[in-house]
């Protein structure tokens, strides 16, 4: 069976390598995932499918993640604003599908998740939060960002923080295009 254009691995084919990023996911996220992390019979969805594929590079794919989701100094509603924020740049619709419910899950709004899906921004989202959307949104529309957005997202997040919102761009703009490259399909619901 294929997931996209990867064969979709069933755990009980996995090799060792493969296995300890398969348990890693699982553990990643817990027992109560903010989106359906597998199938019925256990093959996993989205990017983590891929990680399968060419495990060496997935066991440090999923380094990265865990970095990106948690060791950061960005709050969680920065990183969902921004990880949407991609998603509805790349089009990329398992980005949306997975991050809109975890979005939801770290305390944005309906009305802000509608907003970034419409290239907005709610008014709501704090001084920080609109510097760090403003920021993204330059990364991926102009490749750069010029020094006034610069500096509005230094005087929000800080050095580290600008230098981790860098790569959380970087990282999900990575995922949308190999999302989109191996045609993965978003889990129905």
């Amino acid at each position: 069976m294929r997931h996209g254009r990867l064969p979709w691995y069933p755990p009980d084919a996995l090799s060792d390598e493969q296995r300890a990023i398969y348990e890693g996911v699982l553990a990643k996220y817990g027992p109560e995932p903010p989106f359906a992390l597998h199938d019925s019979e256990g093959r996993l969805h989205g990017p983590f499918n891929a990680m399968l594929a060419a495990p060496g590079v997935g066991a440090a794919w999923q380094g990265l993640s865990a970095a990106v989701g948690g060791a950061t100094s960005l709050s969680a509603r920065v990183r969902e604003i921004v990880i949407l924020a991609v998603a509805i740049e790349r089009d990329s619709a398992f980005e949306w599908f997975a991050h809109r419910r975890a979005g939801l899950a770290a305390g944005l709004t309906e009305d802000e998740v509608a907003a970034l899906g419409e290239r907005a921004a709610a008014d709501s989202l704090s001084p920080a939060e609109r510097a760090a959307l403003d920021f993204a949104r330059s990364l991926l529309r102009e490749g750069d960002a010029d020094d006034a957005r610069y500096a509005a997202a230094e005087r929000h997040l800080g050095d580290p923080g600008v230098v981790e919102l860098i790569v959380l761009v970087g990282y999900y703009d990575m995922l949308a295009t190999l999302l989109r490259v191996l045609r993965v399909p978003v889990p129905e619901e």
